[in-house]
């Protein structure tokens, strides 16, 4: 009794053969179209073949399955792309005009890029246009809540996607003291608004507001410290707020029981869970603050409790947490000295890379590539 494999040969030999013969006898004056034509069959033939035979079966099986595997490997490289976010060089060097007599940070020239020949270059991070800014944001609700670092964050935000003369009048208004402020952008559908929350308990009454009145903004940028280590210097005492911030932020996603499975709210409309940023601390160079009271208590020693304090709190999404980091701290330590006037608050450009490295990761949680 013939088996498969037999049966497989004998059928190829009628499909090859008997063919070939009848395309020799009608073209053999033509010696490329009678090789084109068997060589046609030959394939044809071997590609029927090929399941009767295990080991060339499963060698076309097993590159199949290696390009399937490339495949999700680079779409899985999309969130060890996050962590390589940070990693970025400065330049930072005289400018044309530069005044050896005032020697303070408008005089240096500050260029910041990301890492070229390391694992980040595969990431293709890039600084997004104006025109890519608007699309990504396009019908947004943006929020930034916290101290003069979320303000100056928020200018650099606004900055990528005004143009001088508006962004001019913007400033003025965005920084008038301790203030909330609030703009539109008909273009793009998109609105801002910045809130005054210097204190982490400002930002969990703020999260507390959004679960109340069931109203969520769609990217939400926050972050404190500077304030709790100037008035109330107590670096468990900020661990303790952050917990409680980190409480309330857990309920105001749509994963509660108050939500249903596919996101819906029970008895009202459907609701998006909000991208969500912390904004640490900027690095404090004790030597340049300004008044002796921050001199005495914003010390290194206590710039390191209250970063463990962050750490120990399960804020930031490396810890299991919900909110990904947006490295003031590394940004400015990077820069150095000549990037700040006060020791406290940097110069634009370190904001503005914070602003590049949240839109990138935004493009990576959405799955986006410009």
């Amino acid at each position: 009794m013939l088996g498969p494999v037999q049966l497989g040969l004998l059928a190829a030999c009628v499909v090859l053969f008997v063919p070939m013969g009848m395309a020799g006898w009608h073209l053999s004056r033509n010696k490329v179209l009678f090789f084109g034509g068997a060589l046609f069959i030959t394939l044809a033939v071997v590609v029927h073949l090929t399941p009767y035979f295990p080991s060339v079966f499963d060698f076309v099986t097993s590159v199949s399955s290696s390009s399937s595997i490339s495949v999700n490997v680079v779409v899985d490289g999309r969130d060890s792309c996050v962590s390589l976010l940070h990693e970025i060089d400065w330049e930072v060097k005289p400018s044309r005009v530069f005044d050896p007599s005032n020697n303070n940070s408008m005089n240096y020239e500050k260029v910041w890029s990301w890492r070229r020949y390391s694992s980040a270059d595969s990431c293709e991070f890039q600084k997004l246009k104006r025109h890519d800014i608007m699309d990504l944001l396009n019908g947004s609700w943006v929020m930034v809540a916290g101290d003069s670092q979320a303000r100056i964050f928020a200018l650099s935000l606004l900055s990528l996607v005004l143009d001088s003369e508006r962004l001019e009048y913007v400033r003025g208004s965005l920084f008038k003291r301790h203030s909330n402020y609030h703009i539109v952008f008909d273009e793009m559908g998109m609105k801002l608004d910045f809130i005054w929350a210097p204190y982490t308990t400002n930002l969990t009454n703020l999260v507390m507001d959004f679960e109340q009145n069931r109203v969520y903004p769609d990217l939400l940028v926050m972050g404190s410290g500077l304030w709790h280590m100037l008035h109330i210097t107590n670096a468990s005492d900020y661990g303790d707020s952050l917990r409680l911030l980190r409480s309330s932020l857990t309920s105001l996603l749509p994963i509660s029981s108050d939500f249903s499975t596919n996101g819906q709210v029970i008895g009202s409309v459907s609701v998006r869970s909000p991208h969500l940023f912390w904004l640490a601390m900027p690095t404090l160079v004790n030597s340049m603050l300004n008044t002796p009271e921050k001199r005495e208590k914003m010390t290194n020693s206590m710039c390191g409790e209250y970063e463990r304090g962050l750490h120990d709190s399960n804020m930031l999404r490396q810890f299991g947490g919900l909110l990904q980091l947006v490295d003031i701290g590394s940004l400015s330590w990077s820069c150095g000295t000549r990037c700040t006037e006060d020791g406290m608050h940097y110069d634009g450009v370190v904001y503005e890379a914070g602003v590049h490295i949240m839109l990138n990761a935004l493009l990576i949680e959405s799955h986006q590539k410009l």
